[in-house]
């Protein structure tokens, strides 16, 4: 599934490419891409007809256009776009072959060297598009990343600020831990804590700053919860240098292009190989693959040992 830096890749695509142009029209291919609308999929292509773009923004993992109406000062909406396990969002020339798993076309009005069209293709079908009111954030700040407005859609309401963001602070973060017995990477994964963390960054971030994943999270003194945040934000950051993390053609920025930052990774997916940090201080530490909630955690078997208050 896409990740923060992933989803921050598509949004910088369509901030240069769809935002500031109009709606002029909808194609709905497959209404199950549309299901979250639950006025149906004539009521999305009538309310998105005769809007305009106004941005492209992101909290965590949840992506949102706010748009415009052309006729009247409304209701502030925006089009929330979900990539679930295998969305892409594409921006095509109007007389490109049209995916196999497209399931939303919209035509974008003429912009000089840019393509015409945003196709929503969805292979599985876990993503989707849809619109949803939008409402002033809880702490009056902005609503995401690419929008200084306090805005934002009430369907991403429960999403907790993300580690880029630099509305987040250690302190925020060590008083929604505070008192949790859970594992910090089960704390780094709960979206209504910390957003935009999924099973890969976790590891690389766990790794960076030597701690064991099954780490109780409310244990962490404030100075450990700096280090855990600043990698983090160092291992998401390098994750957008390099286009994201790809390993295999689901995932692609919206000019079709795939992330190789799998190519730097340092933990996850390296099973049985020297820990890079271990090798270049001579110590016998080797990536191990554990099973942990139902999915797999990669970790260093000498320096991010097993803490004694941790429990399996």
């Amino acid at each position: 599934m896409p990740e923060l830096p992933e989803v921050e890749v598509v949004r910088r695509g369509l901030a240069s490419w769809v935002a500031g142009r109009n709606i002029d029209g909808v194609r709905v291919l497959d209404p199950r891409a549309v299901r979250r609308h639950t006025d149906g999929p004539e009521d999305l292509v009538a309310e998105l007809a005769g809007t305009r773009v106004a941005g492209a923004v992101r909290r965590g993992k949840f992506l949102w256009m706010p748009l415009e109406t052309l006729h009247d000062a409304g209701e502030r909406v925006a089009l929330v776009a979900h990539l679930g396990m295998s969305g892409q969002l594409l921006v095509e020339d109007r007389d490109a072959p049209v995916e196999k798993h497209a399931r939303v076309i919209l035509d974008l009005s003429p912009r000089a060297d840019a393509p015409e069209q945003l196709r929503f293709v969805d292979q599985r079908l876990f993503g989707g598009l849809w619109l949803s009111p939008m409402a002033l954030t809880p702490d009056a700040g902005p609503g995401g990343t690419g929008s200084p407005e306090p805005l934002l859609p009430v369907d991403a309401a429960h999403i907790a600020r993300d580690a880029l963001d630099p509305a987040l602070t250690p302190t925020q973060l060590r008083a929604a831990w505070r008192g949790r017995r859970t594992a910090v990477k089960a704390a780094l994964l709960d979206q209504g804590l910390i957003s935009g963390v999924g099973n890969i960054y976790a590891d690389e971030a766990l790794w960076r700053a030597r701690l064991h994943y099954l780490t109780p999270a409310g244990s962490l003194p404030p100075r450990r919860i700096a280090l855990l945040l600043d990698a983090l934000r160092e291992v998401m950051s390098d994750a957008l240098a390099a286009g994201g993390t790809s390993f295999d053609s689901l995932y692609v920025n919206v000019n079709g292009a795939s992330g190789y930052f799998a190519r730097s990774l340092d933990a996850y997916g390296r099973e049985g190989e020297a820990c890079r940090r271990c090798l270049a201080a001579g110590r016998p530490g080797r990536i191990v693959r554990e099973k942990w909630a139902g999915r797999s955690s990669y970790r260093c078997s000498w320096c991010q040992r097993v803490p004694a208050a941790a429990g399996r």
